[in-house]
C-alpha cells in the first residue's frame, strides 16, 4: 500500500448526498475476485449513457477535463453508505483517487478507504461546498492540498483542519494495512511466544500426534 503524507491535486466535485457503494461500483461490474479491472465500472450508471458500450456522458464530471486526472473527490454527506463491498474503494484507488473529502462517510467505507491507501477527510458541509465552488471556477489552477501530518486541507483561500484517529493516521502515513501494523511488532510477538513456551509448554504440544 502506498504511503499518504501530503497531496496537491485536481479535485472533482460530485456534490450529491448519500452516494452509496452500489453507485460507486454497481454489482454487475464486479466480475472478478481481484482489485484490478474495476475502475472502468466506477460510477458506471453516471459515467455512461450506454453502459454496455461504455459510451461516455459528457456532462458527468469525471468525463471532463481536467477532472479525468482528479486524485481527490469532493462529495456530499454520507458518502459510501450502503453495502460493505470493498470493491467500491478498490475501483476508486485503481482510478487514481487518493483522498475523498465529504461531510460524513459510511462507517465501513471509511475503514476500507484507510486500509487501501485512500484518505477520508471529514469537513463541515459548508466548507466542502466552498471548496467545490472554488474548484469549479478554475479547475486547472485551483488545486486542493492535503497534509496528513498537520491534518489540514488548504483550498479556497483557507486552511481547514480535520480529525482522524491515530491508528488510521499511522496506517496511511506508513502505507500499512492492519496486518502490516501487526507485523511491525513481530520481535515482541516472537519474544512473548518464547516466554510462553517456557511458561506453558503443554499449549504448544496440542494437536501433535
Amino acid at each position: 500500500m502506498d504511503k499518504f503524507v501530503s497531496l496537491t491535486a485536481i479535485a472533482a466535485p460530485v456534490m450529491r448526498a448519500n452516494i452509496d457503494t452500489d453507485v460507486i461500483i454497481p454489482s454487475r461490474e464486479m466480475k472478478g475476485v481481484t482489485k484490478t479491472g474495476l475502475s472502468v465500472g466506477m460510477f458506471a450508471n453516471w459515467r455512461y449513457t450506454d453502459v454496455p458500450r461504455r459510451v461516455e456522458d459528457p456532462a458527468f464530471v469525471l468525463n471532463r477535463e481536467p477532472f479525468r486526472k482528479a486524485q481527490i473527490l469532493l462529495a456530499g454527506t454520507n458518502f459510501g453508505c450502503g453495502s460493505s463491498r470493498e470493491h467500491a474503494v478498490w475501483a476508486m484507488r485503481e482510478w487514481g483517487f487518493r483522498a475523498v473529502i465529504a461531510p460524513s462517510f459510511g462507517a465501513i467505507y471509511f475503514g476500507n478507504c484507510v486500509r487501501n491507501g485512500i484518505l477520508p477527510v471529514v469537513l463541515a458541509e459548508a466548507d466542502v461546498a466552498r471548496i467545490a465552488a472554488w474548484v469549479e471556477a478554475a479547475p486547472d489552477a485551483n488545486h486542493v492540498s492535503i497534509d496528513l501530518p498537520s491534518q489540514t486541507v488548504t483550498a479556497a483561500g483557507g486552511s481547514f483542519r480535520f480529525q482522524i484517529g491515530e491508528a488510521d493516521k499511522l496506517m496511511l502515513l506508513e502505507g500499512l494495512d492492519p496486518i502490516g501494523v501487526t507485523l511491525k511488532k513481530e520481535p515482541e510477538i516472537a519474544a512473548f511466544e518464547a516466554r510462553d513456551r517456557t511458561r506453558r509448554p503443554w499449549v504448544y504440544e496440542l494437536g501433535r500426534s
